[in-house]
């Protein structure tokens, strides 16, 4: 309660619009957190609550709790998100997607990898952040740029604007988290909105970043519509006749 007072005081407001939980204290029961950023709400300090850099099943805990006890709703759900960081689709995007959650990506551009700076060709080595030293990146992500540079190309745009572009039209993304030190760098983010992607472009980006996810996100994907939908198409997802389903009535009793 203490730090939303002085936050609006700093800012000189009488409320803010979404004030965000910045992970969650895992010593203190959510139960408490989730009732305090409601009398946030109810007392009209802030209008609506998200969490940024939890992880799902906690998340999903609070949401729950929320609903449960007629508190408010997490509406927000702040993660680092980019073609670089792509392991957010097994559990965070579609948790924030089935529980009503608007995602907002933070570092869409890798902490400057994907600003253009650094390809395969000059070899450039990447300092990390706030200046930790990274040094070489990985052969996937000079993939990943190599791949972002020609549909550039194909644009006639730059590769951090094809970055922005290819996040922003995610499942799930309501809005990107940008930082600009300087106006030119502002108009460049800014140049996102104006193109769009083909879907032969969002393919050749998709299998240059494609992540590896944790269990059972590749099963659903690809093995669960077999056997829960048996060879139809469900609100456009389709599926395969799986062996141990009857292919007759005259197999079935």
């Amino acid at each position: 309660m203490a730090q939303c007072d002085e936050s609006l005081r700093r800012l000189q407001t009488d409320y803010i619009d979404l004030y965000y939980l910045h992970n969650w204290d895992r010593f203190t029961p959510v139960e408490e957190t989730m009732s305090a950023l409601d009398d946030l709400v109810k007392a009209g300090n802030v209008r609506y609550v998200g969490f940024s850099d939890a992880p799902a099943w906690k998340v999903a805990q609070a949401q729950t709790i929320a609903h449960f006890r007629g508190w408010a709703p997490l509406i927000a759900l702040q993660i680092e998100y980019s073609l670089m960081q792509r392991t957010v689709e097994g559990e965070l995007v579609p948790m924030a997607e089935e529980l009503g959650l608007g995602v907002l990506p933070w570092s869409p551009l890798k902490m400057g990898a994907l600003s253009g700076k650094y390809t395969r060709a000059n070899g450039v080595k990447m300092p990390g952040y706030r200046g930790t030293f990274v040094g070489e990146l990985t052969e996937q992500q000079y993939d990943i740029i190599d791949a972002a540079q020609k549909v550039a190309n194909e644009h006639n745009t730059d590769v951090p604007t094809v970055a922005l572009a290819w996040v922003q039209n995610r499942a799930g993304v309501t809005s990107t988290v940008i930082g600009a030190r300087t106006m030119e760098h502002l108009d460049a983010n800014l140049k996102a909105l104006e193109i769009t992607l083909t879907p032969e472009q969002i393919a050749t980006l998709d299998v240059a970043s494609k992540p590896v996810l944790n269990f059972p996100a590749e099963f659903n994907a690809n093995l669960s519509p077999n056997f829960a939908h048996a060879g139809t198409t469900v609100n456009g997802v389709s599926s395969k006749l799986v062996g141990n389903v009857p292919t007759d009535d005259a197999s079935r009793w």
